[in-house]
């Protein structure tokens, strides 16, 4: 490699840096380092939204599942005593839509938290802050499923909508 070119902050080139230039190349790498940290917790909190929907996807799903089924057993054979496995089902639902909302709203406060966090140090000057955090695609899965959680509740118990 010339000498006289400019390169990648090495073992080599680093010995040869001013003390200005290696303060501010190591503020540099810092703000990096702090940029990235605030990525991988973003995507840690991703992830956790991401298990928490899992979960209460499963619940909502079987509990609607088993609502239906024991719901057409019972019209099918009205002397079959239905009634604690429909309550059962509704109950999966509700447990599951319950924990959703829970999960959003941890999720959406944790958010706020690190996005306030995160433009506190870029007014600081500690972390360049060239793109803002985008909402998740996960959160605004999190929010269709509730929904539907919510249409599977209405359904189950008024008996209306498009799931009766």
């Amino acid at each position: 490699m010339d000498e006289s070119k400019p390169g990648p902050a090495g073992p080599s080139n680093f010995a040869k840096m001013e003390g200005h230039d290696v303060e501010v190349m190591s503020a540099e790498l810092s703000s990096r380092r702090t940029g990235l940290s605030f990525q991988r917790t973003r995507m840690s909190a991703d992830r956790t939204l991401m298990s928490i929907l899992r979960t209460c996807l499963s619940l909502i799903g079987f509990g609607f599942t088993i609502f239906q089924f024991f719901r057409s057993m019972a019209q099918s054979n009205p002397s079959m005593p239905a009634r604690a496995a429909l309550r059962f089902g509704l109950a999966m639902v509700l447990i599951g839509v319950g924990l959703l909302t829970l999960g959003i709203i941890q999720d959406a406060r944790f958010m706020t938290a690190l996005r306030k966090e995160r433009r506190l140090l870029v007014e600081q000057g500690y972390l360049h802050g060239e793109e803002p955090f985008q909402v998740s695609v996960t959160f605004l899965s999190a929010i269709v499923v509730l929904l539907l959680g919510l249409i599977a509740i209405l359904s189950m118990v008024f008996r209306v909508g498009p799931l009766h």
